[in-house]
């Protein structure tokens, strides 16, 4: 009597090689997190060993190791936060766009920020972190709406109106820093510093005051993956199968805005992270949004956690802001981008 063989479903290995795949990959992130933790803790103008870490944790390390440890927690928690919302935020702005050149950038945002502290120091004394960070955020979150509001003018959200308006609000406000900061020179001097980005001098009051801005956005980015995926086949085919392009590219500005505002009023505008992470993620994960958002959350902070321990140790004693040494990694991301546009037209 004949037997016969009944083969698998074709794609049934298909799928656990993907799943094993992923779990590795999310493996192998959290674990250059929890590297990329340890070494700015670890790390700075008097460096100290994992050992001290773990004393400190346990209560038992000396006084002054304490003190130095503790000091790097916020900058930390601050580089995680900002990396999340930076690298999330690029990846929402180049799937709504369909633009792999696109990033938070393009919303007007750091020039709205900018603009605030700048007339908050000229006219009304602001100075210090936090100061700077209570006048930042609106500021960007004023500017984040002025763009969506004249792209979503006429018949719906374009996203050739929403560069042009960001585009043209960033060059006004420019104009606007540049007179300001050329006629008074103590403006000159607070705003310098700020606009180059940087994860230290700050504390938990700043962390506190932006997550709620940052976890609206992040929830609702969260909810964007399928609609992402929908909308990278075309608006067409994303209505036909259901989906609606408008909402998702609406929600899409939304959550970015919020990410790239609290990230900005946060550490100052820090170029190059919203580029540079979703094309890596890409080219790890592929093209399913659910996985890029997640995976951009790990690969945010990694990268601006290292990049902050390379500016504190390649100039001791004193250090190299963060925004310095991401704009060094930023041109061979833009280069990679344009070279993989090319590939693909």
């Amino acid at each position: 009597m004949a037997t016969t063989t009944v083969a698998p479903p074709s794609g049934a290995g298909t799928s656990r090689t993907g799943a094993a795949r992923s779990a590795f990959l999310l493996l192998l992130g959290l674990a250059a997190l929890a590297l990329a933790l340890s070494a700015s803790v670890m790390f700075g103008s008097r460096s100290t060993s994992f050992g001290d870490v773990l004393d400190v944790l346990r209560g038992t390390a000396d006084p002054n190791i304490t003190a130095i440890i503790e000091s790097r927690y916020p900058r930390t928690v601050l580089g995680v936060l900002a990396g999340v919302c930076l690298a999330v935020a690029g990846t929402l702005m180049q799937g709504v766009s369909r633009n792999p050149l696109a990033e938070p950038g393009l919303l007007g945002i750091n020039a709205g920020a900018s603009a605030s502290i700048v007339a908050a120091t000229a006219w009304l004394g602001a100075s210090g972190a936090t100061d700077t960070m209570w006048w930042a955020l609106p500021g960007a979150l004023i500017a984040g709406v002025l763009v969506h509001v004249i792209g979503s003018a006429g018949t719906g959200t374009s996203v050739v109106r929403l560069v042009l308006a960001g585009a043209v609000l960033t060059a006004v406000l420019m104009a606007f820093i540049q007179a300001v900061t050329l006629s008074k020179p103590q403006v000159f001097d607070s705003y310098r510093y700020w606009v180059v980005g940087a994860l230290g001098g700050r504390d938990f009051e700043v962390f506190w005051s932006v997550l709620p801005f940052a976890a609206a956005g992040f929830l609702i980015a969260l909810a964007l993956g399928p609609g992402l995926n929908a909308l990278a086949l075309g608006d067409a085919t994303a209505v036909a199968i259901g989906s609606h392009p408008g909402r998702t590219r609406g929600a899409g500005l939304l959550a970015a805005t919020l990410l790239s505002a609290a990230a900005t009023a946060a550490v100052g505008p820090i170029a190059f992270v919203g580029l540079a992470v979703p094309h890596v993620v890409r080219a790890l994960v592929g093209v399913d949004f659910r996985a890029q958002i997640l995976f951009s959350a790990l690969m945010g902070p990694t990268l601006l956690l290292l990049a902050d321990v390379v500016g504190r140790v390649v100039m001791r004693p004193t250090e190299l802001m963060v925004g310095v040494v991401t704009a060094f990694i930023g041109a061979p991301a833009l280069l990679i981008a344009v070279r993989r546009m090319r590939g693909t037209s």
